[in-house]
C-alpha cells in the first residue's frame, strides 16, 4: 500500500509539473536575446582563409538542429544568477565540439541524411567532412582560452577524450549483436550524455557555484543526455522519415544494437532473436518491417520509454536545490522535451 501511494504521489507530482512548464518555444523565446548571440560568434568564429573550412562548417552548422547543448549552458548560468558573457563562448565552444563529431560520426558510419537534408559527407567528400571536423575542434580549444578560466578547459577537454573513446567502443560493438544493455549505457554515456553534462557543468563553474550545485549540474546533464539519447534510439525504429530527419532503422543498417535491438533479442522467441541478430550482423535493413514488429510486440520500445522517463526525472529532481525561476523552469521543460519528442 505504500508503495501505491509513493508511485501516486510520483505521477501527481510529474503532472503538477507538467501543467506548468513552458512549451521549447517559450524556452527557446526566453534564451532568445543570448542565442542570437551564440549564433552571432559562431559565425565570426568560423571565418577562416580556407574557403573550403568555411563552406563545409557553414553547412552542418546552419543545417538546423534544437541546439540542446548550449541552450543548457546558457540556461544553467541564467539560472544560477550569472551576469557575465562567457557563457556566451561556451555554449558555442559547446556547440563546435557537438558539430565536429557529427562530422566525423556520418563519415564513420556512412550515414547519407541527417536533420532531414544530405550531410556534409554526401555534399563535399568523407576527406573534407573528417579534416573540417579537426578545424572546428580546434577552434573550440582556441575559444576555451578565450574563456580565460582552467576548470573550463578541464572539463571541455575531458569530455572531448570522452567522446572521442565512447566513439571507438560503439566502433568496436558494430555488428555484434551480444551487446549488453550495460555495454549500450557505457557507449551512450560517452558519445552524448558526456556533452550534455559538461555543458551544465561549466554553467555553474562560471557563477562560482559550489561543488553541491555543480554535482548537481553534472546529474541533469548526465541523465537529460541519456534520456534524449535513448528516445533518439527509439524513434529511429517507430518514427517517419520526415520526423526523424533520416533513414529509418539507420542504427540497424549501420549495425547498432541500441537499447530497442537489446530488449527485443532479450524477450523475443528464437526465431526473432536468429532474425534481429542476421540483421545486426549483415547490416541487413531488408526485414525492417518484420524487426519492427518484433520490437514492438516485445514491448521493447515501451520499456526504452521507461528507461528515457526515468532518466528525465533523475534530470529534473537534480534542479531541486536551484532557487525557482523562469531559467529553472526552462530546464525542467528541456527534459520533459526530450522524452515527448518526435525528431
Amino acid at each position: 500500500m505504500a508503495g501505491q501511494i509513493r508511485h501516486y504521489r510520483r505521477i501527481m507530482q510529474a503532472a503538477e509539473k507538467s501543467s506548468i512548464s513552458f512549451s521549447f518555444d517559450d524556452v527557446k523565446g526566453l534564451a532568445s536575446d543570448d542565442m542570437s548571440r551564440v549564433d552571432d560568434l559562431i559565425r565570426k568564429s568560423l571565418t577562416s582563409d580556407v574557403e573550403l573550412v568555411s563552406q563545409v562548417s557553414e553547412y552542418i552548422v546552419t543545417s538546423g538542429g534544437k541546439r540542446l547543448r548550449p541552450l543548457i549552458v546558457l540556461l544553467a548560468a541564467r539560472a544560477f544568477g550569472y551576469e557575465g558573457d562567457r557563457h556566451i563562448h561556451a555554449a558555442a565552444i559547446v556547440e563546435f565540439i557537438h558539430t565536429a563529431t557529427l562530422l566525423h560520426d556520418d563519415v564513420v558510419d556512412s550515414s547519407a541524411r541527417r536533420r532531414g537534408r544530405d550531410t556534409a559527407n554526401t555534399v563535399f567528400g568523407n576527406q573534407a567532412s573528417v579534416l573540417v571536423g579537426d578545424f572546428l575542434y580546434s577552434r573550440a580549444f582556441q575559444m576555451m582560452v578565450d574563456v580565460g578560466k582552467m576548470r573550463v578547459m578541464q572539463i571541455l577537454a575531458d569530455a572531448t577524450n570522452t567522446i572521442a573513446a565512447g566513439e571507438v567502443m560503439q566502433l568496436m560493438n558494430v555488428h555484434e549483436a551480444n551487446v549488453s544493455e550495460d555495454d549500450y549505457r557505457q557507449v551512450i554515456y560517452r558519445k552524448t550524455a558526456r556533452l550534455f553534462e559538461a555543458g551544465a557543468q561549466i554553467a555553474a563553474v562560471l557563477a562560482e557555484r559550489d561543488q553541491k550545485d555543480e554535482a548537481a549540474m553534472v546529474s541533469y546533464g548526465q541523465n537529460l543526455g541519456t534520456a534524449f539519447q535513448l528516445i533518439d534510439d527509439a524513434l529511429d525504429y517507430n518514427a517517419s522519415p520526415n520526423e526523424l530527419g533520416k533513414n529509418l532503422g539507420d542504427d540497424l543498417a549501420e549495425g547498432k544494437a541500441t537499447l530497442p535491438i537489446i530488449y527485443a533479442m532479450q524477450h523475443g522467441s528464437s526465431n526473432d532473436v536468429k532474425l534481429i541478430q542476421d540483421a545486426i550482423e549483415h547490416g541487413a535493413i531488408d526485414r525492417l518491417e518484420d524487426i519492427q514488429a518484433v520490437i514492438e510486440s516485445t514491448g521493447a520500445l515501451k520499456y526504452t520509454a521507461a528507461r528515457a522517463q526515468e532518466a528525465a526525472d533523475l534530470a529534473i529532481d537534480a534542479l531541486s536545490g536551484i532557487p525557482d525561476s523562469d531559467w529553472k523552469e526552462a530546464l525542467v521543460a528541456i527534459a520533459e522535451f526530450a522524452v515527448r519528442r518526435r525528431s
